[in-house]
């Protein structure tokens, strides 16, 4: 049965992902996804015009995905607290599935050479820290966090941390469970957090 234009596009990010896990972003060519996809050369060109195009449409699958796994936390019910517990480990538990993306991130193709690929993370990054910041919101509204807690940087540190740690992993070959992580993370983050109440 012929694959829809749509289904390819979304077997070549994968491919993408998968090889750049294993090799790297400077070893995902053409003939590579297009051997791990089972399709010839030109084909993978006609779903992408250019090597970057694939990368980007990796790069805003992998924030689609994110966002789409992280929404219920942040549109969701219940304390703050609680909540931001919980996105930390979902979160992790997204990227450890997917170790390419870490590859991808942090590779000098998208830091150094393609402005547009950084546009693309930028964006994504600050979709991310602008909803966090809303959650911090919420959870100082509720009495649940600091009532001087700024959450404008403190969403921006909680990105940062993110993204050291999967740093990290990648760096060790992923040689530890990231998912495990989040927990690390809440135990850090918690008392810097919470509100204090004084009799």
């Amino acid at each position: 049965m012929r694959k829809s234009g749509e289904e390819r596009r979304e077997e070549i990010v994968q491919a993408v992902l998968d090889l750049a896990a294993e090799r790297g972003v400077g070893q995902v060519t053409a003939q590579a996804i297009a051997d791990r996809v089972g399709i010839a050369q030109p084909t993978v060109f006609r779903h992408f015009k250019t090597r970057d195009a694939i990368l980007r449409a990796a790069l805003e699958w992998i924030g689609k995905g994110v966002l789409t796994v992280l929404t219920p936390i942040f549109a969701g019910s219940g304390p703050a607290d609680e909540r931001l517990r919980q996105l930390l480990s979902r979160q992790l538990q997204f990227i450890s599935q997917r170790r390419g993306l870490p590859r991808l991130l942090f590779s000098e193709r998208l830091h150094m050479e393609d402005p547009e690929l950084k546009a693309v993370v930028r964006r994504i990054m600050e979709t991310y820290t602008g909803r966090v910041r809303s959650l911090l919101d919420e959870g100082v509204d509720e009495g649940k966090f600091r009532p001087d807690l700024d959450t404008e940087e403190t969403a921006r540190l909680i990105t940062a941390l993110v993204q050291g740690l999967v740093m990290r992993w990648s760096i060790s070959d992923f040689e530890f469970p990231l998912e495990a992580q989040g927990d690390t993370l809440w135990r850090l983050l918690e008392p810097a957090l919470e509100a204090r109440w004084t009799p």
